[in-house]
C-alpha cells in the first residue's frame, strides 16, 4: 500500500482528486464512490474542477434498505446533492433500498458491477474496520448482499439522524470481493477515531476481524490519512 499523509481533509481532498484526475487521463471511465463525511472535500474539488464526467460511469458501494432515493438520508440523495446534481455524469448506480427482495437486487447490482467493471474505488473506513457496510465476519469474497449494521455502526451514523431510533438496521452493500474486483482503490481516513481501524489495516495480519486488512491483497491501494489517523502506524 502507498500511504499519502495529509494536513487535514482539504488536502487530502485535493490529493484523491489528483489521483482520479490521473486516472481519467489514462483511460478510467468508472468510479467505485463512497458516502459519508470522508469523502466530501473530495467532491467538492470534483465539481469545482472542469473536469467532464459526462462519459464516466458511478457505481455507488451501498444504500440503507427501506429509504428511498428522494430520501434526505438515503445515499442516493447525498450523492445527487454532493456531485451528480453538480456534475453530471454517464450513468450514476446506487443500490435500490426500496427492493424488498433482496436477492433479486443483490443480484441486479452484481450485473451492474460486472458489466461497468469498477477502474478506481474510493473507501473509508469505519472505526471497526468496515468498508462499504462489510462489518467485522464478512468473507473477503462476498459480493453485494443484504446486511444488519452492527451497533457500533449505527452509532456512528446517529448523528445523520433525528435520533439512534430513526437510523436504518440494514443496507444492501458491495462485498470485499466486489470491492477488490477494482483496478485502483482509494481509501481515506481521517481523526484519531479512525487511527485503530488504519493500524489494524496495514500493520497485522489480515483478518475477517478487519474487514479492510483484505486491501493488502490488492496490488493497488493508495491510503490518504491525516496525522490523527496514521498516528498508530510504525512507518
Amino acid at each position: 500500500m502507498k500511504i499519502i499523509q495529509v494536513n487535514n481533509q482539504e488536502e487530502g481532498g485535493k490529493q484523491a482528486f489528483n489521483l482520479i484526475k490521473q486516472g481519467m487521463e489514462t483511460g478510467a471511465k468508472v468510479l467505485g464512490l463512497a458516502t459519508g463525511s470522508t469523502p466530501i472535500t473530495l467532491y467538492k474539488e470534483m465539481v469545482q474542477s472542469d473536469l467532464d464526467f459526462s462519459e464516466m460511469v458511478a457505481v455507488n458501494l451501498d444504500e440503507y434498505v427501506g429509504l428511498a432515493g428522494d430520501n434526505e438520508q438515503s445515499y442516493r440523495y447525498f450523492m445527487n446533492h454532493q456531485l451528480f446534481n453538480h456534475k453530471p455524469f454517464k450513468a450514476s448506480y446506487v443500490p435500490d433500498g426500496t427492493e424488498e427482495d433482496a436477492e433479486k437486487e443483490c443480484a441486479r447490482y452484481d450485473q451492474i458491477i460486472e458489466e461497468n467493471p469498477i477502474d478506481i474505488q474510493i473507501l473509508g473506513i469505519g472505526t471497526n474496520g468496515h468498508i462499504g457496510f462489510n462489518e467485522p465476519g464478512t468473507p473477503f469474497d462476498s459480493l453485494t448482499r443484504k446486511v444488519g449494521l452492527t451497533p457500533s455502526t449505527i452509532e456512528a451514523n446517529k448523528r445523520f439522524f433525528a435520533s439512534v431510533e430513526d437510523v436504518p438496521t440494514e443496507a444492501y452493500s458491495m462485498g470485499i470481493g466486489s470491492i477488490l474486483k477494482a483496478k485502483e482503490i482509494i481509501l481515506i481516513a481521517y481523526g484519531e477515531n479512525k487511527a485503530e481501524a488504519i493500524y489494524n489495516m496495514i500493520e497485522k495480519e489480515m483478518s475477517e476481524d478487519c474487514p479492510a486488512s483484505a486491501l493488502q491483497q490488492h496490488d493497488n491501494v493508495t491510503v490518504i490519512v491525516d496525522q490523527a489517523a496514521s498516528a498508530k502506524l510504525s512507518v
